[in-house]
């Protein structure tokens, strides 16, 4: 999935920085989970993982990745429906997701909202899905809720099933690469027919857990060897950015304004897209005694100053840094893109005391 500062490219850097200051641990909470991508690497590392995020399509893909550890079997489901699969080798996971790609259209929240003809009354109809790839959208979602409403699927089923939509819908959105606004024109891959993708599920036979709320609130819950803190860097919120992945994932259907349809998300702003409630909240972090190291990952033009927020971790243990040049996003170029394609990925590391 396309997320603003997703370290999945990024994962494997961090993972060599770990092993070359002999951090070692079993135990990695990932204090700002968002795509889950981070928890899913440390996860197949060996790591039992806590993660949490105040965004519940996160809490989703937590749940779907890092919580559940088995190939979901659908056996009570297929009890009860018909699949006429055209594939003699299809797993059962297969054979539910051809049965949900192949549902009739739906008229529902998605489509009234967020496809031209749903909103062809308003002075700029959204053009977020072509229609009947939101319609296939609400069918696919109202699917798996009646079918959890008639516990034909149990947690883990459920929660992969919405983890399938929730990664399949950035690859038919008509968007730049956030769910803020959508194109005038057409992108040439919104066009496409909608199709749910299966996810990549890991076996895993330790426990982890996962939470949909300020991770502040987990940070002696549990005793940690790893914090791994990567906030925003910027005053620009997550939530908006990713509100319609939130309302797919909800399925609640909120009240919505202005052009791009935006649900209210005022109980869901991160305090660290302000410099200093950023900065007092990371020495709230750094003052538990519930961990052995603190990994930050930042980067050079972030919000926190560097001199900061080594001032602050100082305080609580040895200090470290280390940096990676890596290619800024396109969208956080601010007209400079040709004297800074570059910027400085950071991580801070912090031994306790």
């Amino acid at each position: 999935m396309r997320f603003i500062g997703n370290k999945e490219k990024l994962v494997y850097w961090i993972y060599a920085i770990i092993k070359a200051n002999k951090i070692k641990g079993e135990t990695f909470f990932d204090f700002f989970s968002g795509t889950s991508n981070v928890g899913k690497f440390f996860k197949e590392k060996d790591y039992q993982i806590i993660s949490s995020d105040l965004l519940y399509f996160s809490y989703v893909l937590q749940m779907a990745y890092l919580v559940n550890n088995k190939i979901p079997q659908f056996k009570k489901l297929l009890s009860k429906i018909n699949i006429n699969s055209t594939s003699l080798f299809a797993s059962n996971f297969e054979l539910v997701l051809e049965f949900l790609n192949n549902l009739p259209l739906r008229e529902g929240f998605i489509y009234n909202n967020y496809a031209p003809s749903g909103t062809k009354e308003l002075e700029k109809p959204r053009m977020f899905f072509i229609d009947d790839n939101a319609k296939k959208i609400d069918a696919i979602r109202y699917q798996i809720e009646e079918w959890k409403d008639k516990n034909l699927i149990n947690e883990n089923e459920y929660f992969i099933l919405l983890a399938c939509l929730i990664e399949s819908v950035p690859f038919f959105a008509n968007i730049l690469g956030v769910f803020a606004a959508f194109k005038k024109d057409w992108d040439r891959r919104a066009l496409k027919k909608f199709i749910l993708k299966p996810i990549r599920i890991f076996e895993d036979t330790k426990e982890h857990f996962a939470f949909n709320k300020s991770s502040l609130d987990l940070i002696n819950e549990f005793k940690y060897d790893i914090i791994y803190l990567d906030p925003p860097y910027n005053q620009r919120q997550y939530a908006p950015n990713y509100h319609l992945l939130e309302t797919i994932a909800k399925y609640d259907n909120p009240e919505i304004k202005g052009i791009s349809g935006m649900r209210n998300y005022d109980k869901q702003k991160s305090s660290f897209c302000n410099k200093e409630k950023a900065l007092f909240d990371l020495e709230l972090i750094l003052k538990s005694n519930s961990y052995k190291y603190v990994l930050l990952s930042y980067n050079n033009e972030g919000i926190m100053p560097q001199e900061r927020i080594v001032k602050i971790m100082a305080k609580y243990g040895d200090v470290k840094i280390e940096e990676y040049d890596y290619l800024r996003f396109k969208s956080n170029n601010n007209g400079e893109a040709r004297t800074k394609k570059f910027i400085k990925e950071q991580l801070y590391i912090l031994k306790k005391n």
